[in-house]
């Protein structure tokens, strides 16, 4: 170790500096906030699981798609072709939509076979778009705005109604768009377009998302003063290309193929445009829900927007009111949209010779992340305060008391909720669509006793068998096929 250089008098040394160590390396610290983007994604993991287990735990399905899902992800897990009995007897799930995606979660279904597993990976994958949203959104405003966008966006409606809406193929999509979007941003052409191409496996109208996003990368690009601007111009009007044909072949090949009427079974809820102006208000308000509170209507300067007209125009053109609104998760795959227009937009605003537009574009992101924060007071994760979510009822220990009693690997015809509990161990089909196939057991929740009388419902339903009643609790009855 060298001696220290002391200071002789009259020196302009202050004192004793001793000199480093020769074998330390300098500490490396990255910029500051690198790593907001990862722990705010842990965080809303966290709540987004919290809220689909509240809801599992509560027995509160809201649909029968978990069912559906589940028995897809399980044929999956034991290599065999995705049937899925609650659409009917053998029908391949390829058939109702083109969502190859899912078979990503067999290898963990196969270690945790049960529907919990779905929820909780589709709240690994929603929390797992937060960091392109945060991560583009810090670099191009900085560390504060950065995060608080982060958040309005992790605590969006959207999003929040999606994690409430049990599981969907959909929450493989936003982490693509997000990552698409992010590298669009950063000016990265190519991976925005590769990040973008496997869309086409989660859902057959996502391939023309995939043309919007390759064809703001081809205008985007013409700005691009690098050399291969050209070359990645012609690639993504291939890709754009791509995506239309994909959406194409799988709606008139793929889907009827596997379809057992050889034909898709959505096309009757599109009109064409001829039920454009029906629900006005209804499409209205979710413009609005999409617009306002999410960006302060900022996001509509951003070409990144585009991307959202695909999914707005087959909602909308659709007959089924369902589509119209903000409930259920069809606006999901819009968040990330504009969250990441809105981003872009506020980085373009600051150099706005509107003084007024560089106030507002200042102040928005601390009142967009306000607005999301108020409205979760009225949205699903608002649950997550009261401690009866963590808790599982009496009465659906009582119900699962009652299924138990169903062994494993019998044919159990049964309605959403019951379903949602046997699908990871038994054959389940949907109550009134067995095709002719006679099940070993009824499980039906008879709410407010709307059946009076039960087993004269199951003669109906099947005129040749007799079933006896095994029990009934809390508004949900079991009956056995009698030998």
């Amino acid at each position: 170790m060298p001696e220290p250089i002391q200071a002789s008098p009259g020196s302009a040394i202050p004192g004793p500096v001793a000199l480093p160590p020769r074998n330390r390396r300098p500490r490396r610290t990255g910029p500051p906030g690198r790593l907001d983007p990862y722990l705010l994604s842990l965080a809303l993991f966290a709540a987004y699981a919290a809220l689909s287990l509240a809801r599992y735990r509560h027995l509160a399905t809201r649909s029968w798609d978990l069912g559906i899902f589940e028995q897809a992800v399980r044929a999956y897990a034991h290599l065999q072709a995705p049937v899925v009995d609650l659409k009917g007897p053998g029908a391949n799930v390829l058939g109702d939509h083109f969502s190859p995606v899912t078979a990503l979660l067999a290898p963990v279904y196969r270690v945790f076979p049960s529907p919990v597993t779905l929820l909780v990976a589709q709240a690994a994958l929603f929390a797992l778009s937060a960091v392109p949203v945060t991560r583009a959104a810090a670099r191009l405003l900085g560390r504060a705005r950065g995060l608080a966008l982060g958040i309005a966006y992790g605590l969006s409606w959207g999003i929040q109604r999606a994690v409430d809406f049990d599981f969907h193929e959909i929450c493989f999509a936003v982490p693509l768009i997000a990552f698409s979007l992010e590298a669009i941003l950063a000016r990265r052409w190519r991976a925005a377009l590769l990040w973008a191409l496997p869309l086409v496996l989660v859902k057959e109208d996502l391939g023309v998302t995939v043309a919007a996003i390759a064809l703001v990368v081809a205008l985007r690009c013409r700005r691009d003063s690098r050399r291969d601007s050209r070359r990645t111009i012609l690639y993504a009007l291939a890709v754009a290309a791509l995506g239309i044909a994909a959406t194409l072949v799988v709606l008139v090949v793929v889907i009827p193929a596997f379809n057992t009427t050889g034909g898709y079974d959505y096309w009757t809820k599109v009109d064409g445009g001829s039920t454009l102006l029906d629900g006005t208000g209804d499409k209205l308000r979710t413009l609005a829900w999409l617009l306002v509170p999410t960006t302060g209507l900022l996001a509509l300067r951003s070409t990144l927007s585009v991307v959202a007209l695909p999914t707005l125009g087959w909602r909308f053109l659709s007959s089924d009111d369902h589509y119209w609104g903000t409930d259920w998760h069809y606006s999901a795959v819009l968040m990330p949209v504009v969250a990441l227009a809105l981003v872009d937009a506020l980085a373009g605003a600051r150099y706005s010779p509107c003084p007024w537009l560089r106030t507002y574009a200042q102040h928005l992101p601390t009142a967009v992340a306000a607005a999301a924060l108020s409205l979760t007071t009225t949205l699903p994760m608002a649950v997550l305060t009261e401690p009866a979510a963590y808790r599982k009822p009496a009465r659906v220990i009582a119900v699962e008391r009652l299924l138990d009693r169903i062994p494993d690997g019998a044919t159990v015809e049964a309605d959403i909720r019951p379903s949602s509990r046997l699908t990871s161990r038994c054959r389940v089909l949907w109550v009134g669509d067995t095709g002719g196939i006679t099940p070993d057991y009824i499980a039906l929740q008879n709410r407010r006793d709307r059946i009076r009388d039960i087993e004269a419902r199951a003669r109906q339903l099947h005129p040749r068998a007799d079933y006896s009643l095994v029990g009934t609790v809390e508004g949900y009855v079991v009956l056995k096929l009698d030998s």
